[in-house]
């Protein structure tokens, strides 16, 4: 009897156990990040600094033959740009140690071409020493970008190169503290000095700099490093195919580690890869990497920076945002103004978490335990998750509020240590009694952002809809961020009529022609209007309802292209090419060899000091010219030759291309072009504008 008894008791004890017990967490689906993915993933955002000899050749690529004493910086301050950084909400900062030009920024002793032999400091200066030691003092992390390119070095291209680029790297990755990113561009092999030389040379990207011993090299001098690599083998991040700052909406962390890698992967990821290599948005806060004083004016604003954390943070992204460093030394007072800004505007987006206030409920949790309910996701633990029973691939989540509450804007999480396992959901609000759906998406991965126009519900419901495994949801939020106003566009066609277009329709726009801001009080604008001559634009919109402004839309236009002709060319479809609107363009089929002649009339004589281009930015599009010669006429008989040569990073960053040259009084102009990015004869144009003096 007191053996069955005895029996009886363990059962029960058995059963009590088993009721209590914890189901096993989700085993890892696919690759997943190593720990210094994750460490540099949890960054989300850190800065870029070009700086170098360009800097004051107000060139974008020097070709390596740049007189070194042009190098004498007055005020170099890396505190400066150290305490902006931190400032702006970066976690670190990427320095150019040596871009295409192959000049160093620190004192290389494989090298002459190094700020040693620089008038700065008397040669007793080193930036990335300047920089480690900012970086040290406020709380940054330092990353370090060496160009594989060198168009100094009279070895590159040749074997004894990749001994030089080594003996270099060991140098930054020894002497410097800890690094957390290698940063190696993808531009290799062209034109160059190249130890006098000057020659074009070439490389197999793919097989001359040996990544994998380089690699081996890099893990072990810096252990918890990432290594950024577009130049043809697989490092731990990706780029995104473009520097105009978003990644796709489908966003994979993932690609093959092996085998060739498309535009898309890049892009959009791999859904099924077998490594995991997530994406880095790359961009600047002014259209170009080097410091140029014509862009003073062209600072992102802080709504095009909040599109592109959207579409670079919001995406499964980092963000890596550069500042050009100007002649002085300095991060420009426009540029610390505009990314001051920025972190505030995203302090003030995701200040008031909603979910704070809210209950959550789950349609299935994994084995119904608390270790895995709804409540995971807003506890405020990067650790904890939600997540369903095994085999339950399709979910929600409720968030209930209690009472009518705004909202324009959705956050959610996967914990990516398990893995990147979402492949669509969506979210949808309870608003009087019924759902409406409000977005619907891909992937989440680290950190998907979605926004919509507000609204106000009881209720939000976030439903996933298909994944590759149980989700497992680490994080969600849901916010009311504040609206911003985005400066109109302004557009002068080629009968010199000017128009100036808000974005939102709604808004009231306010213009000068005469250089002074534009505020309620300037000129009202209330449709196109004919202009002449030179002349500049300020615009804002203006929401009456709110008082609030839009940044400043500036644009400066030169003399009207009213009686220009395109000589030559049956086409009318041409004169895309002068119709004063970037959004249209026109392309030559490749019928035509290169070189091939774009020549056009002015009408009149003019004092002509420098030309624009403005390629095609569809980047799906042929033609993007890269290489070109520029002469002028008087009689479009005798022609002069008065420019030549490259428009650098135009495949990656298809922005207006300037170049000057000693003033001419001609009227005939003619635009020859060389190459393309694609090397075929395919040539497109979006706008072709002169300087007048």
């Amino acid at each position: 009897m007191l053996k069955n008894l005895f029996s009886g008791l363990l059962f029960s004890s058995f059963l009590m156990n088993a009721a209590f017990a914890q189901p096993e967490a989700p085993k890892p689906y696919g690759p997943v990040p190593t720990e210094n993915q994750m460490r540099w993933q949890e960054m989300e955002y850190y800065a870029f600094v070009h700086f170098s000899l360009n800097t004051y050749t107000d060139q974008s690529w020097g070709y390596g033959n740049e007189d070194i004493k042009l190098f004498n910086p007055q005020k170099l301050d890396c505190r400066q740009w150290a305490r902006i950084c931190k400032q702006a909400g970066m976690k670190g900062v990427i320095l150019t140690a040596k871009h295409h030009s192959g000049f160093c920024l620190w004192p290389s002793k494989y090298t002459e071409y190094s700020v040693k032999n620089a008038p700065w400091k008397n040669g007793k200066g080193d930036v990335v020493r300047e920089m480690a030691n900012a970086c040290k003092e406020f709380g940054l992390k330092l990353g370090v970008y060496l160009s594989p390119w060198d168009r100094n070095h009279p070895d590159y291209g040749k074997p004894e190169y990749i001994t030089y680029f080594r003996n270099q790297l060991t140098e930054l990755l020894t002497n410097y503290g800890p690094v957390f990113e290698i940063w190696f561009d993808g531009a290799n092999g062209g034109t160059g000095y190249y130890g006098g030389a000057n020659e074009n040379r070439k490389i197999d990207r793919t097989t001359y700099y040996d990544w994998s011993n380089t690699y081996k090299l890099i893990r072990r001098l810096q252990p918890n490093i990432v290594i950024w690599n577009d130049g043809g083998d697989r490092g731990d991040l990706r780029w995104v195919g473009t520097e105009a700052g978003f990644v796709g909406e489908t966003n994979w962390s993932l690609l093959n580690a092996k085998g060739e890698v498309s535009w898309n992967m890049l892009h959009y990821g791999l859904e099924n890869g077998d490594s995991w290599v997530p994406a880095e948005v790359n961009t600047s806060i002014r259209p170009e990497w080097f410091y140029h004083p014509g862009e003073n004016t062209r600072v992102k604003t802080v709504p095009q920076l909040m599109n592109t954390y959207y579409n670079s943070v919001g995406r499964n992204g980092s963000l890596l945002l550069n500042f050009p460093i100007d002649t002085r030394g300095l991060i420009h007072e426009n540029d610390e103004k505009a990314a001051l800004a920025f972190a505030s505007a995203v302090r003030n987006a995701f200040a008031v978490d909603l979910t704070a206030n809210a209950k959550a409920t789950a349609s299935n949790v994994r084995g119904n335990s608390k270790e895995f309910d709804a409540a995971k996701t807003i506890d405020g633990n990067k650790n904890s998750y939600w997540t369903t029973d095994e085999n339950v691939t399709n979910a929600s989540l409720i968030f209930d509020f209690n009472k009518p509450t705004t909202f324009n804007c959705f956050l959610v999480q996967e914990y990516i240590r398990l893995g990147q396992r979402v492949k669509s959901f969506t979210v949808e609000a309870l608003v009087d009694g019924s759902w409406k759906e409000l977005a619907k998406a891909t992937t989440i991965g680290y950190k998907r952002i979605l926004r919509f126009p507000g609204v106000k519900a009881t209720k939000v419901r976030f439903n996933i809809t298909g994944s590759k495994a149980c989700p497992v949801i680490s994080n969600i939020g849901i916010y009311n961020a504040p609206q911003l106003l985005t400066a109109p566009a302004i557009i002068r066609d080629q009968s010199g009529e000017m128009s100036i277009t808000p974005v939102d329709s709604e808004s009231v726009v306010y213009y000068t022609s005469d250089g002074s801001l534009p505020t309620p009080k300037s000129k009202k604008y209330k449709g196109p209007f004919q202009t002449q001559g030179k002349l500049e634009i300020k615009a804002i919109a203006y929401d009456q309802t709110s008082g609030k402004s839009s940044p400043v839309a500036y644009e400066k236009f030169d003399i009207p292209r009213k009686d220009w002709k395109i000589v030559g060319l049956e086409d009318q479809k041409a004169y895309a090419i002068i119709d004063g609107n970037p959004a249209t363009a026109w392309h030559q089929a490749g019928d035509k060899k290169m070189p091939v002649d774009l020549v056009i009339d002015l009408g009149r004589e003019e004092n002509v000091c420098g030309f624009r281009y403005l390629p095609d930015s569809d980047m799906w599009n042929p033609g993007i010219i890269t290489n070109y010669q520029f002469y002028v006429s008087v009689d479009n008989t005798e022609w002069k030759l008065v420019q030549q040569g490259e428009f650098s990073n135009i495949k990656n960053n298809p922005l207006w291309q300037t170049k000057r040259f000693a003033t001419e009084k001609i009227r005939y102009i003619k635009f020859r072009a060389l190459n393309n990015t694609q090397g075929t004869d395919d040539t497109g144009y979006a706008e072709v504008d002169i300087i007048t003096n």
